[in-house]
């Protein structure tokens, strides 16, 4: 039977990547320079903060010291965490919170996978923190997604296997990511993005208990 839930933030839970979005558009025009598009952003997701700049430094042939890049960083952030910190509950993505509700009620365990490391300031805005019994994110995990690490010290923190926890997932190396840690992944987005996903759906309002247990543990 299923005994736990591991869930990426964005993209799964909330979507922050429109703030994400205008904090880095901001950044590569007034500080280096270049443009920075939708599809630029697409690009950077499931990276670090550093792998993403590093993608965006790419785009122009100045160079910067790790001085300049650990300062603009941090000005990013700082851009990003003014939009974060008007976020409400009401922009929870369809069917997160009532999933979260429904797991928590059902005595499933359940925990975050995120690289975020603002994760805690935007759960505890959704007003879910309290639904999550486990937080890994990027101020204690080393590497990025592709790797599993993220979810493997998820469900070492729950006292679960990766056989018996199933990853909610919106990125291609999310997805990879819970595959390469022996995990079951759920697609949350379009099929044709996330072929690597056990199953796809467009958002956790199609997500019930009783389909997972169905989905993965009836046989």
């Amino acid at each position: 039977m299923l005994q736990a839930c591991l869930f990426d933030l964005d993209g799964v839970l909330v979507d922050t990547a429109r703030h994400h979005f205008t904090a880095w558009q901001r950044l590569a025009q007034e500080r280096i320079g270049v443009t920075f598009t939708h599809h630029d952003n697409e690009q950077l997701k499931g990276l670090s903060r550093l792998e993403s700049l590093n993608y965006i430094l790419s785009k122009t042939d100045q160079s910067f010291s790790d001085e300049a890049m650990q300062e603009m960083m941090h000005v990013k952030n700082d851009w990003y965490l003014e939009l974060v910190a008007q976020l409400t509950p009401e922009e929870a993505l369809p069917g997160a919170t009532a999933l979260l509700h429904s797991l928590k009620a059902s005595g499933i365990k359940t925990g975050l996978g995120s690289a975020s490391k603002n994760a805690p300031l935007i759960i505890e805005k959704l007003g879910i923190a309290h639904l999550l019994d486990v937080v890994i994110d990027g101020n204690v995990v080393s590497k990025s997604k592709p790797d599993p690490e993220v979810f493997i010290r998820g469900a070492e923190a729950l006292n679960v296997s990766p056989s018996a926890t199933i990853v909610f997932e919106d990125a291609v190396s999310g997805v990879d990511a819970a595959r390469a840690g022996g995990f079951s992944c759920v697609g949350i987005g379009l099929p044709e993005d996330l072929k690597q996903a056990d199953f796809v759906v467009p958002d956790l309002s199609f997500i019930t208990i009783e389909l997972l247990n169905q989905k993965f543990f009836s046989h």
